[in-house]
């Protein structure tokens, strides 16, 4: 495989895991939760997909379903489950709010297979044809769509964070929440728009990739893994950067698979992160995270 093939097959694999890992990170930097059930929002995003195609809507239509299903999964999640617990918790969060996503995970995956079973669900495909590239190379037009969408969502989340007066609250409870709180921020309604904001981009994913990953009820578990490998790489709670950390990874392990074989992508990456740990325990771009 040529350079050039090798560079869009990452950037196309990366910014799928980009828009995962900045709701992940967004989730740890604002509510200073790590959230494991991050992958089940994103299992959400893709039955809902896959009913909304099957009931004859056009994909753009199905996937801004499945986003408003994850936004509001995920506000409802927060308001019945975290807000609670934030309330009667001060001690142990970090720990208690992992054991609390856990079993949020294992929760929700026993309830879309009591609901859907475990049969796979997926799209033949969402958009026909493909797209071929100078060098020879053809990528499909659902993977390349995909990609789009992605990058456009980034972008639009990325101008609500920096240009609107909610966008900049959020960044300064992820900041300080003391200091945010003295200027008049609402901290609760905060935290449940970022965690409906969070979950509304995993679900998005999810529908992304209907075509090329069916929906089942533990799809969500190699996305989650990705994610945090993302996060890890840049820092926990460094939203900007998981971006680009979402790119490295995608190309890290679009390299060591036609380098070194099938399988080996998942090892090259853990053993990145490990390093990473050793060396620079707060990511590449990253400082201590609050609370830890």
């Amino acid at each position: 495989m040529e350079w050039w093939d090798l560079t869009v097959t990452s950037i196309l694999r990366g910014g799928l895991y980009a828009l995962m890992a900045v709701g992940l990170s967004l989730v740890f930097g604002v509510m200073n939760i790590p959230n494991f059930a991050h992958g089940e929002f994103y299992m959400l995003g893709a039955y809902v997909a896959f009913f909304s195609v099957a009931a004859g809507l056009n994909p753009i239509a199905a996937i801004i379903i499945a986003g408003i299903a994850g936004f509001a999964a995920g506000g409802f999640t927060e308001k019945s489950v975290f807000y609670p617990l934030r309330r009667r918790s001060k001690e142990q969060w970090i720990m208690n709010t992992f054991l609390l996503t856990v079993g949020l995970s294992v929760a929700m995956q026993n309830l879309a297979q009591s609901v859907w079973g475990t049969k796979f669900r997926g799209v033949r495909q969402y958009w026909p044809g493909s797209v071929s590239f100078v060098s020879g190379m053809s990528i499909p037009m659902d993977r390349a769509a995909g990609f789009l969408v992605a990058a456009l969502m980034i972008a639009i989340f990325w101008l609500f964070l920096s240009k609107t007066t909610t966008g900049r609250s959020i960044r300064a409870v992820s900041q300080d929440e003391t200091g945010a709180m003295l200027v008049g921020i609402d901290l609760n309604k905060i935290q449940t728009l970022t965690f409906a904001l969070a979950s509304m981009l995993a679900g998005v994913a999810g529908a992304l990739l209907l075509s090329i990953n069916p929906a089942y009820p533990t799809m969500g578990l190699m996305p989650l893994y990705k994610s945090w490998y993302v996060v890890i790489l840049v820092g926990l709670g460094n939203i900007g950067a998981s971006i680009l950390g979402g790119l490295v990874v995608g190309f890290l392990e679009t390299v060591s698979y036609y380098t070194l074989g099938a399988g080996w992508q998942d090892i090259f990456s853990l053993s990145i992160i490990i390093l990473i740990l050793l060396l620079k325990p707060a990511g590449l771009f990253g400082t201590a995270a609050k609370g830890v």
